[in-house]
């Protein structure tokens, strides 16, 4: 019945396994048009988007955009393919404005990006990012010692807003360079999609850069348009600045009462007085490690920090958010290591951006994100699967990045133990996991570590879960993952991983009672060394260890990865002349203890057994 055949159609095959019933089926091929024409209305369908909308009443079909028309082209011929109501064709339009309502014919997929170009429409992507930059550069060149602020995200953004790109230049009047950068930088950018320019050193000139979706704009029109805009823009930012100084940040956190942090959470006010306790307990550790912090700039702060949430300017401008509150800081006299603090809480914002400059702001952002993760999973609001509404990934990515850059020597799992309460025991496991994962990503994905050498380093850390000889910084781990990969392609460590994976094969065979002896007994017997490769490997293992782990104290790994790929001679000597799992049981344990003695001493910078040869 699942084959589609009658019972008596049924065959019986033999096959290593043994034998089984089998059905021969006959499925004539379908041409290619006919698997298009039936595959590509789902293929549509299924796009991602991060917004999609519905448009037709009643119907399931969802888009970024209302589909208004769909060419589907095999060769010459157009394909049957149909999706919200509309049929293929092999018409298509150029831009609206430019070259009007009249429809492309297209004969073949070929012509389409050379139709659509004469058409005013450059469907070619790298093109038109390489277009729009050249056109940067060009409008910039009439500005003397002026370069264009380099924006890669804005380049992204403005290449998919235009089909026909060109770029104008405009100007502001100087005065409003009395504001801080920040804030005309993000009016430019995020609101008005234009680019800074700035001189030879950095500053900002009182011009900027718009990226139009036509031929240009020889009457000047859409130039004086836009700097009317801006002006407005800037105007009402200058506003929102000076009314915001009439109430001062330590002022403004008795407001925060009013500001819901997250409904079962409370108040921004209740948030910030969990964040200055995680922060403060965060600095004690650093301080007991002679890390120095500025404890009472750190409590200010944290105290201070979400306080430019009730300003004007960040209801207006909420991408400035911390910036705001850095800059009034500043302004306001409270010192410079409160405002910078304050200033980079909320960096790194994605895994590419830098870490916070200073301590205070390093532990300030390390408290704030770990206070926010632990409460959200005591609340059952873990991310899952592809959805993370809280951001609780780029927030642990965050914590990852700065206990890897910082000069903080905290464990991450004291980062996390510092913002846990007694209900969220429970979710240890689940936090751990989580967290594992986000180590795994750093070490894999930000500094391509491959995936054999992060997992033979994670395994013997303590956040990487599995056996652990000790916590280690996520900073450790990193030096680990680099001196692994710098040795692995010499022959003798290549040779060392080899017999690692033996030995441990040979561990991971033994039986129960073998495995009794083994956590019972923990030191080789010099008596029952028989054989003298077995002698010898003992005794170039003993005099190793203090120096390997002498070297490993110093986190001078790569040496003493240097010093057990020494081993190798004697490691080899014996897997030639000793059988370990011999009948003489004194003989056989003591064997496997030897064998535990060299893959547990020499695997306390990495589980060497877990490398693999071509390194994937």
């Amino acid at each position: 019945k699942k084959a589609g055949v009658p019972l008596d159609a049924l065959t019986r095959v033999t096959t290593p396994k043994g034998e089984y019933v089998a059905a021969t089926v006959h499925r004539p091929g379908l041409s290619p048009a006919a698997v298009l024409s039936a595959q590509l209305p789902a293929e549509i369908a299924a796009l991602a988007w991060p917004k999609n909308m519905y448009w037709r009443p009643g119907k399931p079909e969802r888009y970024v955009r209302p589909v208004k028309w769909l060419v589907a082209l095999l060769d010459h011929a157009i394909l049957p393919v149909d999706f919200a109501g509309v049929h293929a064709a092999n018409l298509t339009w150029g831009h609206r404005i430019l070259h009007g309502p009249h429809p492309i014919t297209l004969q073949h997929p070929r012509d389409y990006l050379a139709a659509l170009q004469k058409a005013h429409v450059l469907a070619d992507v790298s093109a038109r990012r390489h277009t729009i930059r050249k056109a940067l550069d060009h409008a910039t060149r009439t500005v003397a010692n002026a370069r264009w602020r380099e924006d890669e995200p804005l380049i992204e953004t403005v290449t998919h807003l235009t089909e026909w790109p060109s770029v104008l230049l405009g100007s502001f009047e100087p005065h409003f360079l009395t504001l801080p950068e920040e804030v005309l930088v993000t009016v430019m950018r995020d609101h008005q999609k234009y680019f800074a320019v700035e001189d030879a050193q950095g500053k900002l000139l009182p011009h900027f850069l718009a990226v139009l979706n036509t031929a240009g704009d020889d009457a000047q029109i859409i130039r004086h348009g836009n700097e009317r805009v801006l002006r407005a823009r800037f105007n009402d930012a200058r506003f929102f600045w000076n009314v915001d100084q009439k109430i001062p940040l330590t002022a403004r956190v008795e407001l925060l009462k009013s500001v819901t942090f997250q409904k079962d959470l409370g108040t921004y006010h209740e948030k910030t007085r969990r964040t200055e306790a995680i922060a403060l307990h965060l600095a004690q550790l650093a301080t007991d490690r002679s890390v120095p912090v500025d404890i009472a700039a750190l409590r200010t702060a944290a105290q201070l920090a979400k306080a430019d949430l009730t300003s004007d300017l960040v209801k207006e401008f909420t991408e400035l958010q911390g910036i705001v509150g850095g800059l009034y800081a500043q302004a306001q006299g409270l010192g410079d290591a409160v405002a910078q603090a304050i200033y980079w809480q909320y960096q790194p914002a994605s895994i590419s951006d830098p870490i916070p400059p200073t301590t205070e702001g390093q532990l300030l952002g390390l408290a704030d994100r770990i206070g926010t993760i632990v409460d959200m999973f005591a609340l059952g609001l873990a991310p899952t699967g592809s959805k993370d509404p809280y951001a609780l990934r780029r927030a642990a990515n965050a914590i990852v990045k700065i206990l890897a850059e910082a000069n903080l020597p905290l464990l991450l799992f004291e980062v996390v133990s510092a913002a846990e309460s007694e209900n969220m025991r429970a979710e240890n496991d689940a936090l751990g996991n989580f967290f594992r994962e986000r180590v795994a990503f750093y070490l894999r994905d930000v500094l391509s570590f491959s995936h054999d050498v992060e997992h033979a380093v994670s395994m013997v850390s303590h956040v990487g879960g599995g056996r652990t000889h000790g916590e280690s910084t996520i900073s450790d781990m990193v030096a680990r993952c680099e001196a692994v990969t710098k040795m692995r392609g010499s022959d003798d460590f290549a040779a060392i991983v080899s017999a690692f994976k033996r030995s441990s094969n040979i561990l991971a065979q033994a039986g129960d009672m073998e495995l009794q002896y083994l956590v019972a007994r923990k030191i080789v017997d010099p008596a029952l060394l028989q054989d003298p490769a077995e002698q010898s490997l003992y005794d170039a293992a003993q005099r190793l260890i203090p120096t390997v782990e002498a070297l490993r104290q110093q986190n001078n790994y790569v040496a003493a990865i240097e010093h057990i790929a020494t081993l190798r001679p004697y490691v080899d000597l014996f897997f030639e002349k000793v059988m370990v799992m011999v009948d003489d049981e004194p003989l056989r344990l003591n064997r496997l203890v030897l064998l535990r003695l060299i893959t547990g001493e020499f695997s306390r910078i990495a589980d060497f057994s877990l490398l693999t040869p071509a390194g994937n």
